[in-house]
């Protein structure tokens, strides 16, 4: 494919050389000379040296051709322009790196659709989303604010039989916006049927809002599992977008940040998290929190080095499980030795996400829903007399093993039911098994037909 990475510093050079190892097509564009000559000299790539969200550049960079631009410069702004400029030139994908959260926050203004971009992505909410899953499931269904941040997936261990083990899923009578997406049974994931009973040993995944989640979850147990003690150290954009992801009733977070200013910011924004002015890199400020008696200790303090002292302190401590943010690969043999869990690399989830961007089709990204393999969410876009359009959902012939998550209409999501209706502009969230992608794919294409 060809591609063009907007922004040649450390994120949008990883990626490119990622993409050269996969043997992509790759153009570098940025406004440092050096940037771009060092980028020319120890990459496989062609380098343009100028300004991201200048036409005449994004022109000489070959936008108008291109599969896939990623603007991934230091500048929001920047790199919103410049990816809205290369999707008008003609870009088939187009995807900008923000910082702050306003852009990806659609209660004020939808920027994503204003300037017709496929994805805004932050780096600290990946990482975020990253962590949350390793402390909720190591290694299994990947914990997705998806929907842009609208609906959330979880998965839940089913060990207790209850009223709802056993009954087919037609029965269970479930908020309307929530849903069993997988089933994950004898080491096989597969997409839940109707017909299909839960059974004690099984893992489920849940689609919906988190408090509709919470809810169902109940259904599922006999008692509420004990609290989660959770310390998060750093309230930047990492540690805010996770201690959001993990509060609620069956958490306890704590969040320490040193700013008081930003301290003040993050009471204000989490109403289920304990925000503490304190520095992890203090082992007195640490045992006043009781870090030792924490059941997950995570670092994401900005900082590769504090992150990394902080973890040994709270691992001596006592803290049953160390997680950290540490971007530096160079370190990624040191921090096992140190006691740390897992160290989660921003530059290595990006990675995947942008891989996942790589598709033809009306397919916008394909992710793996587990580690586990089998099934995949897939994005997809709507397009005119796309087949899946004709009729309601209920009657058009998807296959037994795709199920449609939720759709997204202009600024607004839900999870849809058998007669709800898909528009051309929507975009759909799929959970399909690997064997019936490509079915599924055809359906949403404008040479698919409908026998």
């Amino acid at each position: 494919m060809r591609i063009v990475v907007l922004g040649a510093g450390t994120v949008g050079t990883s990626i490119a050389e990622m993409l050269c190892l996969h043997r992509h097509s790759v153009t570098v564009v940025d406004n440092d000379a050096g940037a771009t000559q060092r980028a020319n000299d120890e990459l496989d790539v062609r380098a343009v040296t100028g300004s991201a969200a200048q036409s005449t550049i994004l022109f000489q960079a070959g936008v108008a051709g291109a599969d896939l631009c990623l603007a991934v410069t230091g500048s929001d702004e920047a790199n919103m322009v410049a990816a809205s400029i290369a999707k008008a030139m003609g870009t088939r994908r187009a995807v900008a790196r923000v910082y702050a959260p306003v852009f990806r926050d659609l209660s004020t203004f939808d920027y994503q659709r204003h300037f017709q971009i496929d994805r805004l992505l932050s780096l600290e909410h990946l990482s975020a989303m990253e962590l949350a899953r390793e402390i909720r499931h190591p290694g299994s269904i990947a914990v997705e604010n998806f929907a842009r941040g609208e609906l959330e997936m979880q998965e839940v261990a089913i060990r207790e039989k209850t009223g709802a083990v056993g009954v087919p899923l037609r029965d269970l009578a479930f908020p309307k916006g929530v849903r069993i997406g997988s089933i994950y049974r004898d080491k096989k994931l597969s997409i839940a049927q109707a017909e299909d009973r839960v059974a004690i040993g099984d893992r489920i995944s849940l689609i919906g809002s988190r408090e509709d989640i919470d809810d169902v979850k109940e259904r599922f147990e006999v008692e509420p599992p004990q609290k989660l003690g959770i310390v998060i150290a750093g309230g930047g954009e990492t540690g805010y977008h996770l201690a959001r992801v993990l509060e609620g009733r069956r958490s306890a977070v704590v969040l320490m940040e040193t700013n008081r200013e930003r301290c003040e910011f993050l009471a204000a924004h989490l109403k289920q998290t304990t925000v503490v002015n304190a520095d992890a890199r203090r082992r007195a400020d640490l045992e006043e929190e009781r870090v030792g008696s924490a059941d997950v200790f995570v670092a994401c303090t900005g900082d590769d080095e504090d992150n990394i002292m902080a973890c040994v302190e709270a691992k001596e401590l006592g803290a049953e499980t160390i997680l950290s943010i540490v971007g530096r690969p160079d370190y990624a043999n040191v921090v096992g030795k140190l006691g740390i869990n897992k160290a989660i690399s921003p530059r290595e989830v990006v990675a995947k996400q942008v891989l996942g961007f790589l598709n033809t089709g009306p397919v916008i990204s394909r992710m793996p829903l587990s580690a586990r393999g089998g099934v995949d969410i897939l994005e997809i876009e709507v397009v005119e007399e796309a087949p899946a359009a004709e009729y309601v959902l209920a009657d058009v012939p998807f296959p037994a093993s795709c199920l449609i998550a939720a759709v997204i209409r202009e600024n607004y999501v839900k999870v849809p039911g058998a007669d709800d209706r898909l528009r051309p502009g929507d975009t759909v969230v799929a959970l399909v098994q690997d064997a019936a992608v490509e079915e599924t794919v055809a359906l949403f294409s404008t040479n698919g037909t409908l026998d």
